[in-house]
C-alpha cells in the first residue's frame, strides 16, 4: 500500500509543536507575527527546537504582501516584507513559505511581470510556494488561465529560489473553477502540487469569498473535496475553524478520503 501524504493543520503560532502533538500532525503551518500586519517577524525563542523537530513546518506569509501592485510604495513595501518573511522562515527551518500572489490594478500581465522582477530581487534559503487565490479584480492566480501566465513568468525569472505551488480547495471553489479536474489542470501548468490546503467554503461557488468552513460542512460537494485531496498527491494542511477539535475532525476527514 502506498504511503499516505503527510497530514497536518494551520495552528496558532505560540506553540506549534505542542499543537502538532495534540493533533497527531506530521506537519503544521503558522504565521510569523500578525497575518494582516506590516511588521517584521519577531525572532523566536524556540527556533532551534523548530529546526530540530521531525514535524514539517510551513510558514504562511502576511496577507498584505502584494508585489504585483503598480503603486510603488505598496510594491516596494511588499518586496521588503517578502524578504523578511523568507529570512524568518529560514531561521525556523521551514519547509516553505506560502504566499498569495496578489493582484494588479493595471492588469494581470503587468502584475505577473512584477513577480518575475521580485523573484530576481529576492534571496531565500527556503522555497516559495505560490497559492491559487479566491478572488480579487486582476488577481494573478485566481483562474487557471492567469496561473499559466504567472508560471511562464516565474520559470523565466533569473533566480535560484525554488518556486512551488500550493493548491487551496476553497480558493478553487471561490474562483468558480470546475472542481472535478481543477487539480489536474493546475498541475499541467505547474508540473506538480507541492502542498494542499484542504478547506471547505462558507460561500457559494464563484463568489470570490475566502471564508473557510470545516470539511463536509460547507458549500463544496464532499465528494469533490475528497477528490481534490486525493488528486493533489502532496502534504495536506487543513486551515479550518473550531480550534483543535475542529482541526482534528477535518484531519480525520482527510485521512478517510485518502484510504
Amino acid at each position: 500500500m502506498a504511503k499516505l501524504p503527510k497530514i497536518g493543520a494551520h495552528v496558532e503560532q505560540e506553540d506549534p509543536l505542542g499543537a502538532a502533538a495534540e493533533l497527531g500532525a506530521e506537519c503544521v503551518q503558522i504565521f510569523l507575527g500578525k497575518p494582516s500586519g506590516w511588521e517584521k517577524p519577531p525572532e523566536r525563542a524556540d527556533a532551534d527546537e523548530l529546526r530540530a523537530s521531525d514535524v514539517d513546518l510551513y510558514i504562511h506569509a502576511q496577507y498584505r504582501i502584494n508585489v504585483c501592485s503598480p503603486q510603488n510604495n505598496i510594491r516596494y513595501g511588499a518586496r521588503k516584507m517578502l524578504q523578511q518573511q523568507c529570512d524568518a522562515a529560514a531561521a525556523v527551518g521551514a519547509k516553505a513559505l506560502i504566499v498569495h500572489p496578489g493582484h494588479a490594478e493595471d492588469g494581470i500581465e503587468a502584475g505577473i511581470d512584477r513577480w518575475r522582477r521580485t523573484l530576481e530581487m529576492t534571496k531565500s534559503e527556503v522555497p516559495i510556494y505560490l497559492e491559487n487565490t479566491a478572488g480579487g479584480e486582476n488577481a494573478v492566480a485566481r483562474r487557471v488561465e492567469a496561473l499559466a501566465q504567472l508560471w511562464d513568468a516565474v520559470q523565466a525569472a533569473g533566480t535560484e529560489i525554488e518556486v512551488g505551488f500550493c493548491f487551496d480547495t476553497c480558493h478553487a471553489h471561490a474562483a468558480g473553477e470546475d472542481l472535478t479536474d481543477v487539480v489536474d489542470r493546475m498541475r499541467a501548468i505547474t508540473g506538480r502540487i507541492d502542498l494542499v490546503h484542504a478547506n471547505d467554503s462558507r460561500d457559494p461557488a464563484g463568489t470570490g469569498a475566502d471564508r473557510h468552513a470545516n470539511l463536509g460542512q460547507g458549500q463544496i460537494d464532499p465528494d469533490h473535496l475528497r477528490g481534490m485531496v486525493r488528486a493533489g498527491n502532496a502534504p495536506i494542511l487543513v486551515e479550518t475553524p473550531g480550534g483543535l477539535a475542529g482541526l482534528a475532525a477535518d484531519m480525520q476527514f482527510v485521512r478517510e478520503a485518502l484510504t
